[in-house]
Parts: structure tokens; C-alpha cells; sequence
């Protein structure tokens, strides 16, 4: 406790470039300070236009995506009633496909970019606890490549409409996501980076 107290008031006093994280390991002070701060979303989300298939480019490791070794894609569709179809796709080591299906719905007023996400049975939506956060925390106006977190920064997905993207993007998306107290050093490239 002592040393990440002496750590935190190096950087505070500009003696140091790095903090150390949770786990241990140093990440630049920019990122710790941006983590500090609430995770702020994009300013509006066009629900339609976000609807289709998206390819995930990279994320940061979790359970639930263990199995997962390539392809991974999610398709969304809206309901008529205004909820989203949720169908995860992704090649698993021996060569089969693995499914999730969920179900997704807008949180806050039309335009919000926070939603929630249930993948458990619908008989249990009721429970606040089986709706993960998905937030649009970075959406380029094309609507081509966004990435996907939630508050704690704990998960990142980056996802594109293609299945590779162009190194200058990517550089660029890792750029603003450092700037919002992701440490992008924990992605895990999963799709083309050209």
C-alpha cells in the first residue's frame, strides 16, 4: 500500500511517467488520471443505423470468450418494440462455431449510447444483475468501427464492419481510448490489423 501511495504522489509531483495498476502493472500516469474520471459515452447513438454484423477486431481477455480463437462477429437487430437482437458468433479451437444469443435495450432517452445487455433466459430479465453494461464509447461518423466498454473499464471489445481495419485507424481508435483510462495495452488483436 505504501509503495503504490508513493507511486501515485511521484506522479503527482511529475517525478514519475507510470502508476502501477491493480494488478501490478505500470500503466502511464495519462491513463490512470483519465480512469479516474467517470467513462463518458459517445453523445448519441443511432440505434438503426448501428443494427447489422460487426466484426471484432480486438478486446480484452474474459472468460465468457475463452473458447473463442477466430472470427468472432456480433449481429444486432432491432425489434419493433425497440429492443435488440443480440447473436454472437466465433470459431472455436476444434473448427466449430460457437452461439450466444441476447437480448439488448436502450438505457436513458433516444439517442443514449448506454445500453444493456441480457444473455441469461428472459425469465429472469427482472434481476438487475443478468443486464451487463454495453456502452458506445468511441463511433467514427461512418458508422464502420466503434468501440464497446463499460464504466469500469474492465472490458473492451473494438469492432468493425469489416473484418480488418487500417493500422493508422486502429492507431488512431487506441489513441482515444488511452485518452478515456483504458489501458489499451491489455487488447488482444483478434481481427486483420493492415
Amino acid at each position: 500500500m505504501k509503495r503504490l501511495l508513493y507511486l501515485a504522489l511521484c506522479v503527482t509531483c511529475g517525478w514519475l511517467p507510470a502508476v502501477a495498476s491493480a494488478s501490478g502493472q505500470l500503466i502511464p500516469a495519462a491513463i490512470a488520471a483519465a480512469a479516474a474520471q467517470p467513462l463518458q459515452t459517445i453523445p448519441a447513438l443511432d440505434l438503426p443505423r448501428y443494427m447489422g454484423r460487426w466484426h471484432e477486431i480486438a478486446r480484452f481477455p474474459n472468460g465468457f470468450q475463452k473458447k473463442c480463437v477466430a472470427a468472432a462477429t456480433a449481429e444486432y437487430t432491432l425489434w419493433p418494440n425497440g429492443r435488440v437482437r443480440v447473436v454472437n458468433r466465433c470459431r472455436m479451437a476444434d473448427g466449430a462455431v460457437s452461439v450466444a444469443e441476447a437480448e439488448g435495450r436502450r438505457v436513458g432517452p433516444d439517442g443514449s449510447a448506454k445500453l444493456k445487455v441480457r444473455f441469461a433466459p428472459s425469465w429472469l430479465s427482472f434481476l438487475p444483475f443478468v443486464w451487463g453494461k454495453y456502452w458506445v464509447v468511441d463511433l467514427d461518423p461512418a458508422y464502420r468501427l466503434v468501440a464497446v466498454g463499460e464504466p469500469g473499464r474492465d472490458y473492451l471489445w473494438v469492432l468493425s464492419r469489416t473484418p480488418g481495419i487500417a493500422r493508422a485507424d486502429y492507431e488512431a481508435l487506441l489513441g482515444r481510448l488511452a485518452a478515456k483510462g483504458f489501458d489499451v495495452t491489455k487488447l488482444q488483436v483478434t481481427g486483420t490489423i493492415e
